[in-house]
């Protein structure tokens, strides 16, 4: 006769016997308060705050673009990695998460709805890089957050080194491949993943059937594109025109194209132009690895932990995922935060 009891719960180890007696209820109750109470603090100081973050994000690109042209060296790399960097992390991200939206009197600019989203010319003003905003949205504020270190995360990193950790090579030659993925990660991996997350939500929406065969939490990447079949979600000349090519052309080409007429005029001809081409490559370079060395360490860790299945949003099983993981980082200052 078969026993219908349900099988023991596996015994825990012993750093995570806290969680037996963890009060979800009470734990919820404190978040949702805290949230309520930082909820009212919010107002000018925020918006003033926003401004003096675009204000430093804005002059790192003003020097940057007055000394690219000046020669190959330190100064506009920096200026306009930076200048990368923080238009990202320290503005679309905190605009997009809607941390302005009932605050900012900008509603038509610094709403989660309205920045750099709506088309190419929104995106070049508000938040230009190599991902798409609109798909930026999609897979960090809602499947990064919402299925925070599970599969489904399309930022599990664990997950999406799977292919390097499997490589019949030796350890000593994937470290030697680890520069090129942290001054490439940005284009290589993260824009057609973002955009593939972005796909693969409208066709959820419309109905239409994923095949069988799709695996939806397989991290997308240009190699992928290329030479592994690519996706059903999209072609690679979809993702170069609507995603990554117009960056490319504009950034790297048409942004320093002024240089060429400063040039011949100044009669230094084209040097002025290549030069800065070079910086703007070499500051790609330098705020992919910026990018890497702050956000990646975010979302890894020996003591972070993983979860097989899904949690009701806004549980207490949900608050304390976002606590466990995470990475606890030092904070405390407008430079410290500016470039972390």
């Amino acid at each position: 006769m078969c026993n219908a009891s349900s099988p023991p719960e596996p015994k825990l180890a012993k750093c995570d016997e806290w969680v037996k007696d963890f009060d979800f209820d009470e734990f919820t109750k404190d978040m949702k308060n805290l949230g309520d109470e930082l909820e009212k603090n919010q107002g000018p100081a925020d918006v003033r705050h926003l401004k003096k973050m675009v204000m430093w994000s804005n002059a790192c690109g003003l020097v940057g673009m007055l000394t690219m042209g000046l020669g190959v060296h330190f100064v506009p790399i920096f200026a306009l990695s930076t200048f990368t960097f923080t238009r990202w992390t320290m503005i679309a991200h905190h605009t997009c998460h809607g941390g302005y939206d009932k605050i900012h009197p900008n509603k038509n600019r610094w709403n989660r709805f309205k920045f750099a989203i709506g088309g190419l010319w929104n995106r070049m003003c508000d938040w230009f890089d190599w991902m798409m905003p609109e798909a930026w949205n999609v897979e960090h504020n809602n499947r990064h957050h919402y299925c925070l270190s599970e599969l489904e995360d399309p930022d599990l990193v664990e997950n999406n080194l799977k292919d390097m950790r499997d490589l019949p090579v030796p350890t000593f030659v994937k470290y030697l491949a680890l520069p090129m993925l942290v001054t490439t990660w940005k284009w290589f991996y993260y824009a057609p993943n973002t955009y593939k997350e972005l796909k693969l939500a409208r066709w959820r929406k419309a109905g239409k059937k994923i095949p069988d065969d799709v695996v939806t939490s397989d991290a997308v990447t240009v190699r992928s594109l290329l030479f592994s079949g690519g996706t059903p979600f999209y072609s690679f000349w979809e993702f170069f025109s609507v995603v990554i090519g117009p960056y490319l052309l504009i950034h790297f080409f048409l942004f320093p194209a002024p240089l060429l007429a400063i040039g011949e005029y100044m009669g230094t001809g084209h040097e002025m132009y290549i030069n800065a081409v070079k910086n703007l490559f070499l500051a790609e370079l330098l705020t992919n690895a910026h990018g890497f060395v702050a956000i990646v360490t975010n979302h890894a860790g020996d003591d972070m932990y993983r979860f097989r299945d899904g949690c009701r949003p806004y549980s207490g099983s949900f608050y304390l995922r976002q606590v466990l993981a995470s990475v606890d980082f030092w904070t405390g200052s407008d430079i410290n935060d500016f470039m972390h």
